[in-house]
């Protein structure tokens, strides 16, 4: 009895996440594992796939965007950016959790990294949420949720990888992801105030905002906040490419740490240090992720996919509906780089198929890749902030329900409701 190549492919890289093996090695595992089952093929093929992945021109804006992020961090941004928040929030029930949740939002925007902001948030964050009487669970839950909202204010870095894999214009990407982006922020600070009502967590003040502070505050913050708006404007006014962008977003992060006076020769060679290691991940994961999808693509299983879906699914609603739940469940298991690179090429044109705006399409898949990263057993958001904060997983899972039901939420408006994934770009007449 003969091996189906492409099946035994998938069992292996399936076996090998259950082990934890990473992402990349076992994609890669499994890539090469067919190309051995297929002695015809050159095997050199295989190494040909991975670099291609790599030199996509589109994909050098995450390294450029992930350098700025960091040296945002560097730079003195961050503290000024949170004091900004917490003149704005500073009366909200819930005080730094609101704090943290506006906090994420606004960085997701300066970053497009959302491991290094939930990383910074738990280290600046989380201490004193819980001097001030919130529990590390409540804490830790709402510092890995809110940092998922990074990936989806631009210049988020799945919006460059599924504009480069799907050929869907990034600049329109990053202008529609500010509605999921506020529609996730503004439901999730909901939440927050209702829990703290429920628990007694102060606010941080309770006298009204002085317009002096307003005012300093909003000064001190001007400067990296004007970042997503020259991003956005350049590409949209044809001044610069999504690519390009990432350069002048680094220029402008240097700028900030000279006006400031916080970027040191240390600081700068440790951003470079964690530039280097966090693109190298990204990367591999990338090379991996596009030599097993040539494979799907040489099998023609998109096409056969896309075939027996159609002939089954005669509605466009039940379809999202399968998606989401396909999604949801990938999510889990995969990181959502690489699970993008390998079922974009299969879903894209399905949706297309049903005539699914091909922007929507792209947040809803967006979006469930970025509620991955904080579901059992691979959530990597979910680990990097409890690791940090010491929090149980356990106790993290438990605390995260109402969370998890928000999120199911969000998913279904923007899957069914357009005005929340394309409005924005309906405003500006783009589609």
């Amino acid at each position: 009895m003969s091996i189906n190549p492409v099946a035994a492919a998938s069992i292996i890289m399936l076996v090998l996440l259950f082990l934890k093996v990473p992402v990349f090695a076992s994609v890669f595992a499994a890539a090469a594992a067919y190309f051995f089952l297929m002695p015809d093929l050159p095997q050199q093929i295989v190494v040909q796939r991975m670099l291609a992945g790599a030199e996509s021109i589109p994909m050098l804006a995450i390294p450029f965007f992930v350098c700025a992020g960091t040296f945002m961090n560097y730079s003195g941004v961050t503290a000024r950016v949170m004091q900004f928040c917490e003149v704005l929030t500073g009366r909200m029930t819930g005080g730094l959790a609101q704090v943290n949740v506006l906090l994420s939002t606004l960085m997701g925007g300066l970053s497009g990294s959302n491991l290094a902001d939930a990383a910074m948030e738990a280290k600046m964050l989380v201490p004193e949420m819980e001097k001030r009487g919130f529990s590390k669970e409540f804490s830790s839950v709402v510092t890995a949720c809110s940092a998922m909202i990074t990936p989806l204010i631009p210049p988020g870095i799945a919006m460059i990888v599924y504009g480069s894999i799907a050929n869907v214009s990034i600049g329109n990407l990053f202008i529609a992801g500010i509605g999921p982006g506020l529609l996730l922020c503004v439901t999730m600070m909901l939440l927050v105030s209702i829990f703290s009502h429920k628990r007694n967590y102060k606010p941080l003040r309770t006298e009204r905002m002085k317009a002096s502070d307003f005012m300093r505050a909003l000064k001190e913050a001007a400067l990296p906040l004007c970042l997503p708006i020259i991003i956005i404007g350049g590409i949209r006014l044809g001044i610069f490419t999504p690519t390009e962008a990432g350069t002048v977003a680094i220029v402008y992060s240097l700028l900030l740490g000279v006006i400031y006076h916080e970027l040191t020769m240390d600081s700068f060679i440790k951003g470079m240090k964690e530039t280097i290691i966090t693109t190298s991940g990204i990367m591999l994961i990338i090379c991996a992720a596009n030599a097993f999808a040539w494979v799907l693509t040489r099998e023609r299983i998109p096409q056969m996919i896309t075939e027996l879906i159609v002939g089954l699914i005669d509605n466009k609603y039940i379809f999202l509906i399968a998606v989401n739940i396909f999604l949801l469940i990938v999510g889990m298991f995969i990181e959502g780089t690489a699970a993008m690179i390998v079922l974009v090429p299969l879903l894209a044109p399905i949706a297309a198929a049903y005539g699914i705006h091909e922007i929507q399409f792209a947040m809803t898949v967006i979006f469930n890749m970025a509620v991955g990263c904080i579901t059992p057993p691979m959530g990597t958001l979910m680990f990097v902030t409890c690791g940090i904060t010491k929090c149980k997983i356990k106790n993290f899972i438990i605390e995260a329900r109402p969370f998890y039901v928000l999120l199911l939420v969000c998913l279904m408006l923007l899957t069914f409701v357009p005005i929340f994934s394309v409005g924005v770009l309906q405003l500006f007449g783009l589609a």
